[in-house]
């Protein structure tokens, strides 16, 4: 059985201020048969056109004859997104972004820390 929803941790600069490395986030791939449904303006992730490995984090921006063209937010750091490649194959979008969290730390205690000591 697939999940229709799974988390995927965000590694490059190219969607910030939005988006930064060290993010989590929730991605809807849809359910069943049923495809993640995405429309202009949304954040999706997204398989490389040229290499199916590479997940893409990217806004999209329209839609075209041949697919969604995809575009970062930051495209000054250096940026893979349609703007090389084109658009995207509806096909090649694995779903959505629902919402972004931060992971947070566990602070273990030192052996030094008094009882009750955050």
């Amino acid at each position: 059985m697939r999940w229709p929803a799974c988390r995927v941790e965000v590694a490059e600069r190219s969607m910030e201020p939005a988006f930064r490395p060290g993010d989590w986030l929730l991605v809807w791939r849809g359910a069943g048969r049923r495809a993640p449904g995405v429309r202009p303006g949304q954040v999706v992730i997204a398989q490389h056109p040229g290499d199916r490995r590479l997940l893409l984090l990217k806004r999209v921006a329209w839609r075209e004859p041949g697919g969604w063209w995809l575009a970062s937010d930051n495209p000054l750091a250096g940026a893979v997104d349609s703007a090389r490649f084109g658009p995207v194959p509806p096909g090649l979008i694995v779903g959505r972004v629902l919402l972004r969290y931060r992971r947070g730390r566990r602070r273990v205690p030192a052996a030094a820390d008094p009882p009750g000591a955050p």
